[in-house]
């Protein structure tokens, strides 16, 4: 039996298909896994540094490594992803425990890195950001083997002001179909009946493959693909949705009608400074015409507040857009000034103090939103995902095709009947409580 690794993975769920594909390499080479960082004998930290928040929580978690590593509890500490893509001088200079780090690109040599650790050496692993993307087609999911993220493309060309990605992940470079193709079949062969398509941006898959935007085309292959029930697709840049993306997702049964749509802003001033490509009167425009074309809809969407030069008036702006667009879904990030990125060193940045407050309103006023949205589904049939079953309870935990995982909220069923998690039922919807929704069994059904 191999080393016992205790894997850690950090950030977003794009990163997550990074630490799966990392583990099915290691998991291929006989290495075991484990959870208790009392049995681990070598740790591996996949890291996240987007915004202030996640490069603390990274910090820390590699310093905690660090100690059993000092200690002698652990044999090996393997740092990868962003952090370790970013900072690897001030990685290896400061904390010497960290026997080998792995940038962005060079996932597909954690079996080495780790290997070699083991074995006396240390070296770290680099790739050119212009890499094509790994695409090891044997991950070990983690999200529970009914729902998996399947990760289109790496990299972003947008460069907005406030974002690092670019030059840690660099420039957009789409996966080839026929690779999707044959991970998506995997791992509907595995059980996998929710697919969440991912990238820094998917509205763009395959235009710098096939020369021009090839996401409809690969959804219709996915749709196609047995035992995949609920086709769900995240990050849609507003600018890149056309008219051809908006009728595969109306057509196409097994697509979710939820898209996720970082929009940033509303003010015209602001997202210029962004470096965003689309101003108030076009987002509004977009948002429209996916309702009159989909009205069941739903629409997520993310917002940055406090960004450098946001006035009253802008914020005013924003807070009118939110009322008027009224988003099914959204969330809201303070502004985080990141190093090497343009908007760090812009002037007029904002304090922290106004920024919290400007979050706060924002946030009230969604909840009002949102509240009053959850309360009008009463009444309603819907398709629901049981996730698992409420602890001493006659109910289970569930989704419906307008809640992503970890993200938004969750149907909550009251019944004695016994379901698996995996499994599609019918749920009228009964009550509310906050975003959460509450149901009774109609009856259970498989698509």
């Amino acid at each position: 039996m191999g080393k016992r690794v205790l894997f850690i993975s950090l950030g977003c769920d794009k990163n997550l298909v990074d630490s799966e594909q990392m583990l099915g390499l290691l998991s291929e080479s006989g290495y075991t896994f484990t959870d208790d960082e009392r049995e681990a004998e070598a740790v591996v930290v996949n890291t996240c540094c987007f915004i202030n928040d996640a490069k603390q929580e990274s910090i820390n978690t590699i310093l905690e490594m660090a100690e059993l590593r000092k200690n002698g509890d652990i044999e090996a500490l393997i740092v990868a992803g962003c952090l370790a893509q970013r900072y690897r001088e001030e990685i290896q200079e400061e904390i010497e425990e960290v026997d080998a780090i792995i940038g962005t690109t060079a996932i597909d040599q954690v079996v080495k890195a780790l290997d070699d650790v083991l074995q006396g050496t240390k070296e770290n692993h680099y790739q050119s950001l212009d890499r094509k993307p790994f695409t090891g087609m044997h991950r070990v999911v983690t999200t529970g083997g009914h729902f998996a993220y399947l990760k289109i493309a790496e990299g972003c060309d947008k460069h907005c002001t406030y974002c690092i990605i670019p030059k840690v992940r660099g420039g957009y470079r789409s996966v080839p179909m026929e690779n999707l193709l044959q991970e998506a079949g995997q791992l509907a062969a595995e059980g996998v009946k929710e697919l969440i398509l991912v990238a820094q941006e998917t509205t763009l898959y395959g235009a710098d493959l096939y020369g021009h935007k090839a996401l409809p085309e690969l959804l219709h292959k996915l749709c196609e693909i047995e035992g995949l029930y609920w086709i769900r697709i995240l990050y849609c840049y507003p600018e890149e949705i056309d008219e051809v993306l908006i009728q595969t997702i109306k057509e196409e049964k097994k697509i979710c009608h939820y898209l996720d749509i970082p929009v940033q802003h509303a003010s015209d001033a602001i997202l210029r400074r962004m470096g965003r490509r689309t101003d108030r009167r076009e987002l509004t425009s977009i948002v429209n015409c996916l309702r009159e074309e989909i009205p069941d809809i739903c629409l997520r969407t993310t917002l940055i507040t406090g960004f450098p030069g946001e006035t009253e008036e802008d914020h005013e702006t924003l807070m009118d857009f939110v009322d008027e667009m009224a988003f099914d879904r959204l969330g809201v990030f303070t502004y985080s000034q990141e190093e090497d990125t343009p908007a760090a060193v812009m002037d007029d940045q904002i304090p922290e103090d106004v920024k919290e407050r400007r979050y706060g309103e924002l946030m009230a006023l969604q909840q009002e939103i949102a509240f009053e949205a959850a309360s009008a589904m009463k009444g309603r049939v819907v398709t629901a995902m049981i996730e698992g079953r409420v602890a001493d309870e006659d109910a289970y935990v569930a989704r419906t095709y307008k809640d992503a995982p970890n993200v938004d909220g969750f149907l909550f069923v009251n019944t004695d009947r016994d379901f698996m998690t995996g499994d599609f039922v019918k749920v009228r919807i009964t009550g509310s409580y906050e975003y959460d929704l509450i149901g009774e069994l109609e009856d259970e059904f498989t698509e």
